[in-house]
């Protein structure tokens, strides 16, 4: 998946964003917020494409890093998937047209980087395992980098935050720092080409 792009970052603090891509609540977060973006019932197909990728491009306009969660393959016979790819691939080619460099981050190298391993949840039962997880990932959200999402959304708008603090990481310029277990997971993401600025890491 060809992620490539050069561009100098902005700013002394880089602007990281989060993205967590649903065609029903799109987790969407820098280092310090986070909100859920959720269209009006009935908006389907192209109208619901268009409505999220509007609403993307104005929160995007000034990122210098955005952090695109990658496809779940295994997802990939379930209903809404041959939507879910169109507005994956509208929203990147978006970012790619604006000069945004963006970050493709696989689902477990975001839950590694929030709870040091890739099933957190592997002690309970099978059926509870997913929902469990995404608590976990939350809670290490809050716990660790101080941020709470509460509310509709809740679990889309931790996992966006989780990626913005790995973004910042990977940048040099980390908000808080994790240990090895849990920043091995910078290793599998795609990451954009971005010119050395003064709040990376040398």
């Amino acid at each position: 998946m060809d992620t490539s792009t050069t561009a100098a970052l902005r700013g002394p603090i880089p602007l990281v964003i989060g993205l967590d891509l649903s065609l029903t609540s799109t987790g969407i977060a820098g280092v310090d917020w986070a909100s859920a973006l959720r269209p009006k019932t009935g908006l389907r197909g192209h109208q619901r494409i268009d409505w999220h990728l509007r609403e993307i491009t104005e929160r995007t306009r000034a990122a210098d890093l955005v952090m695109v969660e990658g496809p779940a393959h295994r997802h990939g016979g379930q209903a809404g998937h041959h939507e879910l790819a169109g507005l994956w691939w509208h929203v990147t080619q978006s970012l790619w047209r604006r000069g945004i460099p963006y970050a493709v981050v696989p689902p477990v190298n975001r839950i590694i980087y929030a709870c040091g391993r890739a099933n957190p949840a592997k002690d309970y039962p099978a059926k509870q395992r997913s929902r469990v997880a995404k608590g976990m990932v939350r809670d290490a959200l809050a716990t660790r980098f101080g941020l709470e999402c509460e509310g509709a959304g809740r679990y889309d708008m931790a996992d966006a935050g989780v990626m913005a603090h790995m973004g910042r990481d990977w940048l040099g310029c980390p908000v808080v720092e994790v240990p090895p277990m849990h920043r091995r997971a910078l290793d599998g993401v795609a990451w954009p080409a971005i010119a050395p600025g003064p709040t990376q890491a040398a």
